[in-house]
């Protein structure tokens, strides 16, 4: 098996596997028409344009039809065409008629690879032969646009995988089977956490009652932690006037992310894409000693961006989001150590909610394509420095992010990975030396003088939609006893034993414990399988033996339960638990 990964890469082994797949389609369904079959993350895709929808019965096919080609062992051989002959050769498939003009046009000579009687228009690479391919599988079909233009055909994009070895092969079915049963888009459903409505408009999220509990805990720490740390809470407006964001540079930069401006008494307005603008003119309300810096300012704003609807994604992907947003302004002499700091609390704040590992990646300019960013070679070179100064000096290994950069500067971007090891974009800290000069923002500085101060952009969660969409994921929907919708359940097995329960939620509820009770005449099991489903961390079951000693059994959610665990025992864990936000 080592000799093969030195032959060749998975990337290309993937890609290999693209092309048997499409040489099936085309035995099983030559009707279809091809489009491209790139490898990507974790596996491989192929577009087809084919009227009738493929099934899950049809990928068992193709899978079994792929394996006569790879029992086969059929090499890979390249293959060049004069421009006619390759016009001939492709003149029934029009999508790859459109990728041989491009070629063409962009002055690349095309190459075909052949293995069996399949022939594809492709660059390669490939592998030796089709024997190599000792572990694949079709995942799922999904609906695509050519070449992503949501203005061309919506095309069928059939997904797989393919793996060094079997054992490989399994491990990533498993951790894709637990990844569906942690999907939030089913959990959050389930355990309703929050809905989205077409009638509405596509990626807004609704929070349901459960949701909204999940997220005034997260805000209700997050704001405490932010002011223990000098932190200034404001409020903005959600709409401003399209000037803000013509000075900003979003207007020119960002359009395509935006939404529309709307006409109010002769003035065009925009719903918020970003909370700067609005805190720099809280800042410039009146004038600033550098005695008074940094200012911090931090607001929980909702913002809106335009997401193409093919990318929507639960509460991961929206439209409509709030941002735990902040922005500090300081002289350039306080900027690393402002970094710094921001860069304890997003690690802070990252491990109060159980995420033990992430990767940092320094997200910089691309410097063959200066024309997309705002300011100066001298003034990026500053910022990018402050970054890796502040990284260093928490002696925190990072990546670096090529062109990843904003479009008024460079930043810290922390991915964090879950449970399952997967990254998911959180914490971002920009160090920005532009708006402040677009909109004119100054300190007076020791010298009597006005001077720029330095403005850092910074989330510590990211947006508390996809915050709470990862946490659901992350914890497969049993939150922790803090941040859970109900922490405490009561159940009785008998009208007799209402009384007691009813006492025993009215205390909690007195102390701040999230309690219900289930009083109903249901079976006791159809109870407790109820409450699991709920997630509920604490499930307590009153019978005639509890209402006796006045005691309680308590049920956690692996099904564990103990007996005779006396009330005030009881509270006094749960209260201590609560404060002291346990995982």
């Amino acid at each position: 098996m080592a000799e093969h990964k030195q032959l060749f890469t998975i990337e290309t082994l993937r890609h290999s596997t693209a092309h048997v797949l499409a040489q099936a389609v085309k035995e099983l369904f030559p009707e279809t028409k091809l489009g491209i079959g790139p490898n990507v993350e974790n596996g491989f895709y192929y577009d087809f344009d084919r009227e009738t929808p493929f099934t899950p019965e049809d990928l068992k096919k193709l899978e079994d039809r792929m394996k006569r080609h790879i029992k086969a062992a059929e090499k890979f051989e390249k293959i060049e065409y004069s421009e006619k002959e390759a016009r001939e050769l492709l003149k029934n498939e029009p999508y790859k008629i459109e990728l041989l003009n491009d070629l063409i046009r962009e002055g690349e000579k095309p190459t075909f690879y052949k293995h069996g009687e399949f022939i594809d228009l492709c660059r390669g690479p490939h592998i030796n032969s089709t024997a190599d391919i000792r572990a694949y599988k079709l995942m799922k079909v999904a609906a695509a646009y050519w070449k992503g233009d949501q203005n061309n055909k919506q095309m069928q994009r059939i997904y797989g995988t393919a793996f060094m070895s079997k054992e490989e092969l399994e491990a990533y079915i498993k951790k894709i089977e637990e990844a569906e049963k942690r999907d939030h888009t089913v959990l959050g459903h389930q355990m309703e956490i929050y809905s989205t409505h077409q009638e509405v408009g596509a990626g807004l999220v609704h929070w349901h009652p459960n949701g909204a509990i999940i997220r005034m805990e997260i805000e209700n720490f997050w704001k405490a932690e932010h002011i223990r740390r000098g932190y200034k809470y404001v409020y903005t407006p959600h709409i401003g006037n399209l000037g803000l964001w013509k000075t900003s540079g979003h207007w020119d930069f960002y359009r395509e992310s935006m939404y529309s401006p709307m006409k109010i008494d002769s003035i065009d307005y925009l719903v918020k894409p970003m909370n700067c603008p609005f805190h720099l003119h809280i800042y410039k309300t009146r004038l600033h000693s550098y005695r008074e810096l940094p200012v911090r300012y931090a607001e929980l704003g909702t913002v809106y961006r335009y997401e193409k609807s093919g990318v929507l994604h639960g509460m991961t992907r929206v439209r409509g989001f709030t941002q735990d947003d902040a922005h500090i302004l300081c002289t350039p002499e306080q900027l690393k150590d402002e970094i710094v700091g921001v860069l304890e609390l997003a690690l802070f704040m990252l491990r109060a909610f159980g995420y033990k590992e992430y990767v940092l990646e320094l997200s910089v300019r691309d410097p063959a394509n200066k024309a997309k960013y705002l300011g100066e070679d001298a003034v990026w070179d500053k910022a990018e420095g402050a970054l890796k100064d502040a990284l260093n000096a928490k002696n925190l290994k990072y990546r670096v992010g090529e062109g990843e950069a904003k479009f008024y500067g460079p930043s810290i971007d922390i991915k964090t990975l879950d449970a399952l090891g997967r990254e998911w974009q959180g914490p971002t800290i920009q160090v920005d030396f532009n708006l402040p000069e677009k909109f004119d923002v100054t300190y007076e500085g020791q010298d009597g003088k006005k001077h720029r101060p330095v403005m850092v952009h910074r989330t510590v969660l990211g947006s508390m939609e996809r915050f709470v969409g990862c946490l659901i994921e992350h914890y497969a929907g049993r939150f922790p006893l803090w941040l859970a919708p109900v922490q405490v359940k009561i159940l009785t097995i008998a009208d007799r034993c209402n009384k007691f329960a009813e006492e025993l939620c009215a205390e909690l509820l007195d102390k701040g414990v999230r309690a219900e009770t289930d009083l109903r005449t249901e079976t006791l099991p159809k109870k407790v399988r109820e409450a699991q489903l709920e997630q509920v961390p604490k499930i307590i079951i009153i019978g005639d033996k509890e209402v006796e000693a006045k005691t309680l059994a308590v049920r956690a959610l692996d099904g564990k339960t103990s007996y005779g665990v006396k009330q005030q025992e009881f509270i006094d864990e749960v209260l201590k638990e609560i404060k002291e936000k346990k995982l």
